[in-house]
């Protein structure tokens, strides 16, 4: 079976009954299989994933992006997270049997058949277009509130759809990308400049750790901060790597770590480096796990 998996990311993340009528659109299309989806009421935003024949997987995306478009105003929207649109970010990302090249085919059909509705769309990572494009903190830089100034540039005109403003639904940045870890730990603090000094040295950009993105987010309804991140290649950093590295400097404030979570779905690599970490043991392998031997079993 040939599997691609969809993860978008929309800028609702309060209103249940939304959500939900958001994720069954995908439920209606044939060989495709929701997996996940998660909220946060203080990012304001739902993370989605799910897998299934190419094709099919790119007519799903496009009902799920359309009734998100329909339900979602983003003249109304606050949240603590970076978006540039209703519909943020719609990234397709091969599992299996599905080269790069195909995963940047579908993403660039997709932008251009959501551009014809009227949705200015930005192609980033393997599909972008363009060299200053391809990074996702790149396009999203300005915001939703940016947006409007930031499109009179001659160098931010829309890969696909009108170059100009559209103020209820923003824009979507459409991709090709590798599998990710969106990983986040919490801090015992309601200081936000703390989350943000930590996250500027976690991140790359800024001197720190490779393939990772980073920033500081007020937790307002939990009343403490969080260091948000992507792990972009989590085989060179880790999640022990960025949570010890964390955890030391939290520590050098007097802050203690509340807690972390992993958002939405992982490949078992990420548990497996977590078990050679802290066991010691090398070298773990999740087919030494019962359960995972016998799914193999047909």
């Amino acid at each position: 079976m040939r599997l691609l998996e969809c993860v978008p990311n929309i800028s609702e993340g309060r209103d249940q009954e939304k959500i939900a009528s958001i994720a069954e659109e995908v439920k209606k299309h044939k060989g495709v299989r929701l997996l996940d989806y998660t909220s946060d009421r203080d990012h304001h935003r739902s993370v989605f994933t799910f897998i299934g024949e190419p094709e099919a997987i790119k007519e799903a995306a496009f009902s799920f992006t359309m009734k998100a478009l329909d339900l979602i105003d983003m003249r109304e929207h606050k949240g603590g997270h970076p978006r540039l649109g209703a519909v943020d970010v719609v990234p397709f990302v091969p599992v299996q049997g599905v080269e790069m090249e195909e995963a940047v085919q579908l993403a660039r059909e997709f932008g251009k058949d959501l551009g014809e509705r009227g949705i200015p769309v930005f192609f980033y990572e393997e599909a972008a277009t363009r060299p200053e494009r391809k990074d996702l903190p790149s396009v999203r830089r300005g915001e939703y509130e940016g947006l409007a100034e930031k499109m009179k540039d001659p160098k931010w005109k829309p890969d696909e759809g009108p170059d100009h403003f559209n103020p209820k639904s923003g824009a979507t940045i459409v991709g090709a990308r590798f599998p990710l870890v969106a990983y986040n730990v919490n801090l015992k603090t309601k200081d936000l400049s703390l989350a943000k000094e930590i996250a500027k040295k976690v991140r790359f950009k800024d001197g720190g750790f490779p393939h990772v993105r980073a920033i500081g987010v007020d937790l307002k309804e939990k009343e403490m901060v969080q260091v948000s991140m992507n792990l972009t290649h989590y085989r060179v950093t880790n999640i022990p790597k960025v949570y010890e590295f964390i955890k030391e400097e939290a520590l050098k404030k007097g802050i203690e770590i509340e807690g972390s979570e992993i958002v939405g779905l992982i490949p078992s690599g990420v548990l497996e480096g977590i078990a050679q970490h802290y066991l010691n043991c090398q070298p773990f392998s999740l087919r030494q796990v019962i359960e995972q031997r016998i799914l193999e079993f047909d």
